[in-house]
């Protein structure tokens, strides 16, 4: 399910590796994803699930990777 919290244009290979580090290799919830990215990129979403959730779809999409299949899930 999209939440269009993130527009997939504002996010970068580089960046969509890193909420894959995130999410795939720290095991960070979707929570502790928003939180990172909010502080590292400066978003108003802070710890938003959703917002986190919306992050990982975006950079698997961009990876080439199922956002719901692991290991995003």
């Amino acid at each position: 399910m999209e939440h269009n919290t993130v527009d997939p244009a504002t996010i970068t290979p580089e960046m969509a590796a890193q909420i894959r580090r995130w999410r795939c290799d720290e095991d960070y919830s979707w929570r502790a994803v928003a939180q990172a990215a909010s502080d590292l990129w400066g978003s108003e979403w802070g710890s938003n699930q959703l917002f986190g959730e919306d992050l990982c779809v975006v950079a698997a999409r961009l990876l080439g990777e199922n956002p719901y299949r692991e290991p995003w899930n």
